[in-house]
């Protein structure tokens, strides 16, 4: 089976067509997995989350999810994302609502363990420390851990030495090794790591391999609707320099 995980969508409608139009052309895929912030940021979380329904993925709660149905804090959030979440929220309908609130913190399914944080605090802690990947090894009863809320793509392994970060390289597929890891897939439709593309991973859980893809997409064409819904301009800036 081949499976497409992709996590903090973020509202961007552009950059998933493009996402899920770049791995059908990769043979194709028979699963997705989301790992959180389907919504957030972006100008269209209601088409995303239509959209997301015609696949049915496995999805897990992100704190923009929690965020724009009241079920995180937003004063916990920085000023741009609180006023993003409060307008999602608006955009809205009842049965987008009642399907953030059903997503659960974490998953576990075919020896994965999903979250969009980490296993220590699901829906808020970023995963970017040893010190962070050692507590979520702690905690993790599979052998592989799926997270996102980074936005940066790539592969920690559990080592004799501690957690060992790398990054997962464009385009190649890599056999995953026999240390247990934490994944991460990237953004699509927020990068944070200095790449506008959007970002996600291919598994092939009958080679144990996974590939990272890089998607270019319309960026122009999602900043100039989250400009005409009033969307803050720094949000807005950002898209094209994927920091």
């Amino acid at each position: 089976m081949r499976i497409l995980i992709l996590g903090d969508v973020h509202g961007n409608l552009e950059a998933l067509q493009a996402v899920l139009r770049h791995a059908e052309g990769q043979e194709g895929f028979e699963a997705m997995w989301c790992l959180g912030d389907t919504v957030g940021y972006g100008p269209d979380p209601g088409p995303c989350l239509d959209l997301f329904a015609q696949y049915a993925p496995l999805n897990v709660a992100g704190n923009h999810d929690y965020g724009a149905v009241g079920m995180a804090d937003l004063a916990a959030f920085n000023d741009n994302a609180a006023f993003a979440c409060r307008w999602t929220a608006a955009q809205l309908s009842e049965a987008h609502k009642a399907y953030l609130k059903s997503l659960p913190p974490t998953l576990v399914h075919q020896g994965f363990t999903m979250a969009h944080g980490s296993l220590r605090d699901p829906i808020w802690e970023y995963l970017v420390t040893r010190e962070a990947a050692s507590a979520t090894f702690q905690l993790l009863q599979t052998r592989r851990c799926l997270v996102s809320h980074s936005h940066v793509p790539f592969l920690c392994q559990e080592t004799a030495r501690g957690p060992d970060f790398g990054l997962l390289r464009e385009g190649v597929s890599q056999e995953m090794p026999a240390q247990r890891l934490i994944l991460n897939p990237g953004s699509v439709g927020q990068p944070r790591d200095g790449d506008p593309r959007a970002s996600y991973l291919l598994l092939n859980d009958a080679t144990q391999s996974i590939t990272l893809h890089r998607v270019a997409y319309d960026i122009p064409a999602t900043q100039k609707k989250m400009a005409m819904a009033g969307l803050p301009e720094a949000l807005i800036r950002r898209l094209a320099l994927g920091n």
